[in-house]
């Protein structure tokens, strides 16, 4: 069994949320989303409702093929971090400048499988 989630458009840059995701990669994903729960960075909560739900969408086609599925049995296959679309904006400077900023945004993707299915996968 295996399950996808994605979070898109999120206001963090992508440089940030990878510090985060670098720690959830390759974990058990019940113990992941407590961990997550106790980081000090902002980030941690977007990446953390990302887990619960590709947990959730995995739980939902387990009852759709009438499998049964434990939470703790699911591994994070997958999670990587694209960067998204940046906004550009100016701030006034001396002298009748002006200084772009740039707000950045980062794509969030997560697979989860079951052990099986991961290390079925890996083999290849």
């Amino acid at each position: 069994m295996e399950a996808t989630a994605q979070v898109r458009h999120l206001r963090v840059t992508a440089q940030k949320a990878r510090r985060v995701v670098d720690l959830a990669r390759g974990g058990v994903a019940a113990d992941v989303v407590a961990s997550l729960r106790f980081q000090p960075q902002a980030v941690a909560e977007p990446v953390r409702k990302v887990i619960e739900s590709a947990m959730a969408n995995a739980r939902v086609k387990a009852d759709e093929a009438g499998e049964r599925l434990d939470d703790s049995d699911l591994v994070i296959k997958e999670i990587y971090v694209d960067e998204g679309p940046t906004m550009k904006r100016i701030r006034p400077r001396a002298q009748g400048r002006a200084a772009r900023i740039l707000k950045r945004s980062c794509h969030i993707t997560v697979v989860v499988a079951t052990p099986d299915v991961a290390t079925k996968e890996g083999a290849r």
